[in-house]
């Protein structure tokens, strides 16, 4: 399997680092193709801005998901994203690996996907019509690949539980899971969570580190989270709201985007938990 890590950290002796090159040791003694983009290594450009458009007429106002699509139509996006989006279309498995800072990821991670995530690659595509509404939400690009997070949190678990001041970790990261990954296409893999990262001693590091070993020797296996699909008739197209007859009167929120295949909490689909 190819896999593509995007690790989003300054500090190369982080907590992150270090579980970055525990995932790579270890997917590659399983056999894996591994290749990482270290964003803050590589002095990633994390706004999108006119530079980001070389071909685009200097007098015409800057539209970005128009000018994006001309890119990536005429193939005049610059060579740093075009890059990456060959190393997205290599990989069989995509891991986003950040600390989770003002409860999202980082602001170079978010600018490598405002860049990469081109109109007419990982959005814009497909038919919309009365019975379809693009190829997203569970198709588009990405399909038959995978994804996972790797996060690094200073809060305690409890923090960010069903009930914690925090609000549920499920939540926080939905917009990411939802949006930026199964958008496009993937299958989203439950994320890789550590808590009190900023508070681990040398045997609370290999603890993790001993999981996250687990974690990547079970990658082929691991149930993806259930999130319904777009286009397979649970959604009223074009309005795209969730038909009333598939949850409870009155239900709202997140988790109405999931659904439980086995009757058990679709929002926690991890057997290794």
């Amino acid at each position: 399997m190819n896999v593509l890590i995007v690790h989003a950290h300054p500090e190369p002796r982080s907590l992150g680092a270090a579980l970055r090159d525990v995932a790579i040791a270890e997917l590659t003694a399983e056999g894996h193709s591994v290749e990482l983009s270290d964003l803050h290594a590589m002095g990633w450009k994390a706004v999108v801005d006119r530079a980001d458009f070389p071909a685009l007429d200097p007098g015409a106002r800057l539209r970005v998901p128009s000018a994006s699509g001309q890119a990536m139509a005429t193939a005049t996006l610059t060579e740093d994203v075009a890059a990456e989006q060959e190393k997205l279309r290599r990989a069989d498995l995509l891991i986003l690996q950040f600390p989770l800072w003002w409860f999202t990821m980082p602001a170079i991670l978010k600018g490598w996907v405002d860049r990469v995530y081109a109109h007419g690659f990982a959005y814009g595509v497909g038919e919309h019509s009365d019975r379809r509404w693009g190829d997203r939400y569970g198709e588009g690009t990405f399909a038959g690949k995978r994804a996972m997070l790797i996060v690094t949190a200073g809060g305690w678990e409890t923090h960010y539980s069903a009930r914690g001041i925090n609000g549920p970790i499920e939540d926080l990261l939905f917009p990411i899971h939802h949006g930026i990954l199964h958008y496009p296409g993937y299958d989203v893999l439950p994320p890789f969570l550590v808590y009190r990262a900023d508070r681990l001693d040398q045997a609370g590091f290999q603890e993790v580190a001993e999981r996250l070993r687990q974690r990547m020797r079970m990658l082929d296996s691991l149930r993806p989270i259930p999130f319904r699909r777009q286009n397979g008739g649970d959604y009223l197209i074009p309005v795209l709201t969730l038909r009333a007859e598939l949850t409870a009167p009155g239900a709202s929120g997140f988790a109405l985007h999931l659904t439980a295949e086995d009757g058990g909490d679709p929002r926690d689909p991890d057997p290794t938990r």
